[in-house]
């Protein structure tokens, strides 16, 4: 159980706590054993193996956030600035008059310092120690800050990555700069990838430009995508896309998917940057993971290529898949494996 949600729940398990409320909001939604007693609560979660979890135990969930205010909002923020203070800001939007909103993060993420975050806008605060994590919480009493809670609304505004015209959101990953190992993928795609292709982690959409930018015979382009915030984005920057001469359609398709549960179709060839982390742990089995469900994906001679951290152990991965493949370039920080499936 993630104990930040352990902790967050712990805010009702005694007689001194927080009163379950008769209706009640989650951003960044996890099931929990004790909401199944809640009267009524609604989730929202851009991240789509979150958002499947709750789904699978029988919560309901929203994708787009209404107008809708509850008496009590509880968040499990993600782990950047802008986009816990924007969470805030969304929580405060939808709490009802004299309602209460309560917080729950890792120490590692912050927490203490989210707090103080918090209390500059709300006054005083209730507070839990516990697991290694802090709850905090605020009941509106006509006393808080109005106008930082609307500065954190802004910082969920979309964003132009300078002089590259992508746009970005805040807690996306690499939301303020290109990633330079995708870069290095992009700069080293070859012309001839045609016909089907996806990109898996897609982000918003920079592997997806690139390759249909390069590549004039992709005829198809899935982009899979965790998080439905960067799959908005990745919707933006390539809106309205032509072929450098306007003579090729092709068709964009725009998948929320997680990629570790397998892909809906097959493809002539394979793109990704795939990730490592999950919250802030290394985690080294998501990157098999896209691994190990893209190559079952593949078309016989279809090419699959990636980048990854040099010291990220994909070729036996690679080897036990049977698939032909080679380290076409390296540098002190990353290295591309270019595959076929014989």
């Amino acid at each position: 159980m993630n104990p930040a949600l352990e902790t967050l729940m712990s805010a009702f398990s005694t007689e001194e706590g927080l009163p379950v409320p008769a209706r009640a909001f989650f951003l960044g939604a996890q099931p929990h054993p004790a909401l199944r007693e809640w009267p009524d609560i609604t989730g929202w979660q851009p991240l789509k193996p979150l958002a499947d979890s709750w789904d699978r135990a029988g919560f309901p969930r929203i994708d787009e956030t209404p107008p809708n205010t509850w008496p009590l909002v509880l968040i499990l923020p993600g782990k950047s600035r802008d986009e816990t203070l924007a969470w805030f800001a969304m929580a405060r939007r939808h709490l009802a008059p004299g309602g209460t909103i309560l917080v729950a993060m890792p120490n590692t993420a912050g927490a203490a310092r989210f707090e103080k975050e918090f209390s500059r806008a709300t006054g005083t605060l209730g507070s839990i120690q516990k697991n290694k994590c802090r709850a905090f919480h605020s009941a509106e009493d006509g006393t808080w800050d109005e106008a930082l809670f609307s500065e954190w609304t802004a910082l969920d505004d979309f964003k132009n990555i300078p002089e590259t015209g992508f746009v970005t959101r805040a807690g996306i990953f690499s939301c303020d700069h290109i990633d330079p190992g995708s870069q290095l993928l992009a700069d080293h795609l070859p012309v001839h990838l045609h016909g089907t292709v996806a990109d898996l982690g897609a982000g918003w959409g920079f592997l997806t430009k690139s390759a249909l930018r390069k590549c004039p015979n992709i005829t198809r382009i899935d982009l899979y995508e965790a998080d439905a915030r960067a799959l908005d984005c990745a919707r933006r920057n390539l809106a309205g896309w032509n072929s450098p001469d306007e003579t090729t359609s092709v068709d964009i398709r725009y998948l929320w998917h997680d990629v570790t549960t397998g892909l809906s179709a097959t493809y002539d060839a394979i793109i990704m940057n795939p990730p490592f982390h999950t919250g802030q742990a290394t985690d080294t089995g998501l990157g098999r993971a896209f691994l190990t469900n893209a190559v079952p994906a593949l078309k016989r001679g279809g090419r699959l290529l990636l980048v990854a951290n040099r010291q990220l152990p994909y070729e036996g991965i690679l080897d036990a898949c049977n698939l032909s493949w080679r380290k076409t370039v390296e540098d002190k920080t990353y290295k591309i494996l270019h595959a076929e499936k014989r």
